[in-house]
């Protein structure tokens, strides 16, 4: 495990702007597409104005596509509103050193209107929402994500310029488990865990995974807001780190015709005393009644919630049989062939979604799984009995096959609803048809070279 540098506290980030350590704070949120947006601030103005009344960004920041592009079909933000700001709001819990990034510090924004109210559709107030709802029943979530991604030896920039082909894995074969291969990238590997663990995550362990270039880091789980925040600096440093060697990574969903980039995510609950909601070893699977209802309404919701968890075109080309990412709406104890797996005993009995890939939204996902599973416990669903073999050949229903189907299932959705609320569900149904159209408007490679000659 690698050392944790604990979070800053203000009076720390005071002290070492006054001996010249720290120079530039940056102020960020997550947007919906799971980025980092927001401001890098001089350190001292950082501490003398915005630290007690937080900064401002255009409200489009919520309402735009992947390129940036500003959309129309959202409530929130238009040219008809003006596209004014709203508030970045610090939450100080968060402030944290950037090993990466020279002299700098960063803090977790919330988003919040000029009224004092939050903006619901958020990816960090959607995820706050339904903690407040395990609050009322005494619960607390505890999670953890798994982020695959793919090594090239190759600049950003020059991937840029190739659009994305030819480029050179930083391994050629399967280095799955393999320490051999990854010894090949250690030094970029190591790199990302110790100034990970300098940026006050709990860092414990490397792997190879199948793919050309794929590895995986996994850091400790903590409190689900806690979880979410890491992953997204995460993300973006480990990308930043990357480039500043030379090097590009990605967490597409699928980056070619082998294994794609998962985001496994686990998820327990815990009671006001720390004791685990989902354990009883008196159960043939350790499952307790609590969590035999939550893991039914996961399976009760889960194509209607596939959006938050699949949110791009580009996310279903990962559901392939035989691929380790599911195909089928089914659950089993400690088997990699179901969209839910059951694993761990007593303290560490948990759930895993292994529906995500490697561009999930962790909010918006981790939200999905709590509305799910108090649907579930709310109903006091039964949970059919497992399934202990091929999930892919079993006669359980199907993931939506593609962006188009989640976003119908999403938009008609009780569930989704009564959990997030209109205006959360009419906005990410709006990105997803965003998605939608810009692809269907496309001409791909793979038409070009089928039809230029022969049709």
């Amino acid at each position: 495990m690698v050392d944790r540098t604990p979070p800053l506290s203000v009076g720390e980030l005071k002290r070492l702007v006054d001996v010249g350590e720290i120079d530039t704070v940056v102020l960020a949120f997550t947007d919906m597409q799971g980025r980092l947006q927001g401001k890098r601030f001089a350190a001292r103005f950082f501490l003398d104005e915005v630290l007690e009344r937080g900064s401002e960004g255009c409200n489009y920041l919520l309402a735009v596509d992947i390129d940036m592009n500003t959309v129309d079909g959202y409530a929130m933000s238009s040219w008809d509103h003006g596209y004014g700001d709203f508030a970045l709001r610090g939450d100080r819990d968060t402030l944290r050193r950037v090993p990466w990034q020279p002299g700098t510090a960063m803090l977790t924004a919330d988003l919040g209107w000029h009224d004092g109210s939050p903006v619901l559709a958020s990816p960090r107030q959607v995820l706050r929402r339904q903690l407040d709802r395990l609050a009322e029943r005494g619960w607390s979530a505890q999670a953890g994500t798994e982020l695959e991604f793919m090594v090239f030896k190759d600049t950003y920039e020059r991937a840029w310029d190739a659009g994305y082909r030819g480029l050179t894995p930083a391994n050629q074969y399967n280095a799955d488990y393999s320490i051999l291969a990854t010894a090949r990238v250690e030094p970029l590997l190591r790199r990302i865990r110790k100034e990970m663990g300098g940026a006050g995550m709990t860092v414990e362990s490397a792997k190879g995974e199948c793919n050309l270039g794929q590895h995986e880091i996994v850091f400790r789980y903590d409190e689900a807001l806690t979880t979410c925040d890491q992953h997204a600096i995460y993300k973006t440093g480990a990308k930043e780190i990357a480039a500043q060697e030379g090097m590009a990574v990605t967490f597409m969903a699928k980056y070619d015709e082998r294994e794609g980039n998962s985001c496994h995510i686990h998820l327990s609950l815990r009671d006001p005393d720390g004791r685990p909601v989902f354990a009883d070893d008196a159960d043939p699977y350790g499952m307790s009644a609590t969590m035999r209802h939550f893991l039914a309404g996961q399976l009760a919701a889960l194509r209607e919630l596939t959006l938050l968890y699949a949110p791009n075109i580009n996310s279903y080309k990962r559901f392939r049989p035989g691929s380790f990412a599911p195909t089928a709406v089914a659950w089993g104890p400690d088997n990699r062939s179901c969209a839910l797996r059951v694993i761990g005993r007593g303290a560490g009995h948990r759930m895993e979604n292994r529906l995500p890939g490697g561009d999930v939204n962790p909010y918006l996902a981790i939200a999905g799984m709590i509305a799910a599973g108090l649907h579930g416990v709310e109903q006091a669903l039964e949970l059919p009995q497992p399934c202990t073999g091929n999930a892919y050949a079993s006669d359980a229903e199907r993931v939506p096959a593609t962006l188009r189907d989640a976003a119908d299932l999403w938009e008609a959705s009780p569930i989704a609803r009564a959990a997030f609320g209109d205006e959360v569900v009419e906005h990410y149904v709006r990105m997803a048809r965003v998605e939608q159209e810009a692809y269907d408007a496309a001409v791909t490679d793979w038409e070009r070279f089928r039809s230029f000659e022969r049709m």
